[in-house]
């Protein structure tokens, strides 16, 4: 019997499996099997999940939540910040963190733009609790009272809310470099399908002989990280204390054999440059991934030369969580010659990724354009926001606000984002390219170059740069030296330098930091000259 399609085929479920089941089966397999490591405590799987639905129960039971509700989060990592997740799940709330660094006011605004019904924050924010008083139903603090929670319903079980594929499960808040953060709708189903595609496409083979290091917030890309750990039964590693230590970071891997990490450009750096990397045994790693931004290719050589064919990266917004292209370990070379330079991979598995121009239509091989992707990653649209939607979308693809080009191969080349890009006697300027140039000289370790305004030209590059320790490069020294190496229309006209760069609370480096921090010390040339 044939299915006439042309007639239509309504389907007869859209339900999927609630999130919180991840947990549940992990407990079931390997229950009591370490699940969770903080400092010196650990948590089997099956106290992950007792505690997991014991806080579950509460919220039903002495809060009222219910499917739908918005719990947002202020707290540092830590394991209760874990379990809670999956008890949001567990009862259909959505799981809405928020970045801890962020301030009061900030946070005031997060709840009232989310709608949120209880906030779930950390016992040392009680500025963060006043701000959101007005604004939210209840506080849970994290510390005794989230234990006591805990205590008073260990041994429920309660039953998880029936979801639907484009039911919410998260609430994703973009970094907001321009503008106020937005939240990214990241659904039940597109969430199944991000964990299935990492554990696909980033780390194969990883299952519960592995370990897991998390060195980046909970809240945002290695919330998901580790989402896609539970699903494998992985072993989840935070280091003690908030402050990041490469040292420790190097003595976990090596105690706990870790196989594999998420983290950014930024902080690859800081490990692989650090001491501690080679006192410490880190045979095991078996994936370090980054994502965020692309690596300098100096940092790559670097890196790849100290820890050797490990290196995964991957090209997503928060919006399509992480999930557009992969660069895995077969595709980073130390030789020039066998690298795709700056190329962040291929398409994911099940995604499709195109480079188009302003009217939408995908534009020829080599040619620069805006990177647009569809699939089952993309997320569900950002929360109460229609005009966002309406500038992100066009005829069904995401459009991410980054450009680029494609090979013929299929490769995505990341050139910046459209907002960093500045115009300088007409022509366009990719910043990108003039900080790989910078980066290999060699008394350079960190440079962000963008640009500001010019009376002859409209706009001139730029350089903040951060000299290696030790040395004490002039600003006309590093013009003279980058002149042979770049088009004349492309050179800086201005070169400062800094101790060190602004990064954001997940260590990435952000041109709208730059340029603040900038202005703040009076070095931005004004308009009239």
């Amino acid at each position: 019997m044939s299915l006439d399609l042309s007639q239509g085929v309504i389907p007869v479920s859209t339900r999927v499996m609630n999130l919180s089941h991840l947990l549940t089966e992990s407990a079931r397999r390997l229950g009591d099997g370490v699940g969770f490591i903080w400092g010196d405590e650990t948590w089997s799987w099956a106290e992950m999940e007792a505690r997991a639905s014991a806080f579950a129960a509460g919220l039903v039971q002495e809060f009222g939540i219910t499917k739908g509700d918005r719990v947002l989060v202020q707290s540092a990592n830590c394991n209760q910040m874990f379990e809670a997740m999956f008890a949001c799940w567990r009862v259909g709330a959505v799981w809405v963190p928020a970045n801890y660094r962020l301030s009061p006011d900030d946070l005031a605004g997060l709840a009232q733009s989310s709608g949120a019904t209880l906030l779930l924050c950390g016992a040392q924010f009680p500025e963060h609790v006043a701000a959101c008083a007005d604004l939210v139903r209840a506080t849970i603090l994290i510390g005794p009272e989230f234990e006591a929670l805990v205590a008073r319903h260990m041994g429920a079980v309660p039953v998880p809310a029936v979801v639907q594929r484009d039911d919410p499960a998260w609430f994703f808040f973009t970094s907001g470099t321009t503008g106020k953060p937005k939240a990214a709708v990241l659904t039940h189903g597109q969430l199944a399908f991000v964990v299935t595609n990492h554990l696909c496409d980033l780390m194969p083979g990883t299952g519960p002989e592995d370990a897991s290091l998390v060195v980046a917030p909970l809240s945002h890309g290695a919330g998901i990280h580790q989402l896609a750990q539970v699903a494998h039964g992985v072993k989840t590693i935070l280091p003690a204390g908030e402050k990041f230590d490469p040292d420790q970071v190097w003595s976990l891997v090596s105690k706990w054999r870790v196989t594999n990490m998420f983290t950014v450009p930024t902080i690859v750096k800081l490990l692989v440059e650090h001491p501690g990397m080679d006192a410490h045994d880190h045979s095991s790693l078996r994936y370090v991934i980054y994502a965020g931004a692309p690596m300098y290719r100096a940092d790559q050589i670097r890196a790849l030369e100290k820890l050797g064919p490990v290196l995964v990266q991957y090209f997503g917004l928060g919006e399509v969580t992480g999930n557009i292209t992969v660069l895995p370990p077969a595709h980073h070379h130390l030789d020039d010659a066998a690298m795709r330079i700056g190329s962040c991979g291929f398409a994911r598995t099940g995604m499709q990724v195109q480079i188009q121009n302003e009217t939408g239509e995908e534009v020829d091989f080599g040619e620069t354009g805006e990177i647009a992707v569809i699939g089952p990653a993309v997320f569900a649209g950002y929360f109460n926001n229609p005009e966002a939607n309406e500038k992100s979308f066009r005829n069904g693809w995401f459009l991410t606000g980054d450009l680029g080009h494609m090979d013929a191969q299929g490769f995505v080349y990341l050139t910046g984002r459209a907002s960093d890009m500045y115009i300088s006697g007409g022509s366009n300027i990719y910043p990108r390219e003039i900080e790989e140039k910078l980066l290999e000289h060699p008394d350079l370790s960190e440079v962000a170059v963008l640009g500001v305004p010019d009376p002859v030209w409209g706009e001139v590059g730029m350089a903040v740069c951060v000299p290696v320790a030790g040395a004490a490069p002039t600003s006309q020294a590093v013009l003279d030296w980058l002149s042979p190496r770049l088009s004349r229309y492309k050179m800086p006209r201005h070169v400062v330098f800094w101790d060190g760069l602004p990064k954001s609370a997940y260590g990435k480096i952000t041109k709208k930091m730059i340029r603040e921090e900038l202005e703040a010390r009076g070095q931005l040339p004004q308009q009239g000259g």
